[in-house]
């Protein structure tokens, strides 16, 4: 079995690398002076006049959404428990169901020892999850 293609393989991959390593860093780095502000603006607003910079502005305004009831913080329901809101759960559980498996009467051990069928409960989820305030009202 001829290895003729690994020298040409070999020779052709080491001149890609040095041409890559040749590279003149002012070509692609200029150093004419502008700031990280100026370049930013004139790359995001497409020129230097105010009218396209404003129409940028607008338009990312618009996409912006404002914050919802619950994600805005209110000192109307505090995250804190007080004498009042004591018997009120702030940090409300999330639904684990429960799991019913039948285990089918076999035989166990080495003596093979008969044991009866049998029904058993296991939640779904390993550990109990809970909610932060306001983000789940229903109960299950």
């Amino acid at each position: 079995m001829s290895r003729n293609w690994i020298k040409p393989t070999r020779i052709t991959l080491m001149a890609v690398a040095l041409t890559g390593c040749a590279t003149n860093t002012e070509d692609l780095l200029s150093h004419d002076g502008s700031t990280m502000m100026e370049v930013w603006n004139q790359q995001t607003s497409g020129s230097t006049n105010g009218r396209a910079a404003q129409q940028l502005l607008d338009a990312r305004q618009a996409l912006r959404r404002p914050l919802t009831e619950p994600l805005v913080p209110s000192f109307a329901t505090p995250y804190t428990r007080t004498a009042q809101n004591e018997v009120q759960r702030q940090f409300h559980r999330l639904h684990n169901p429960d799991l019913v498996m039948y285990v089918f009467p076999h035989r166990a051990g080495t003596e093979a020892v008969p044991v009866p069928g049998y029904s058993t409960v296991f939640p779904l989820h390993q550990r109990v999850q809970y909610a932060m305030p306001g983000e789940r009202l229903e109960d299950y």
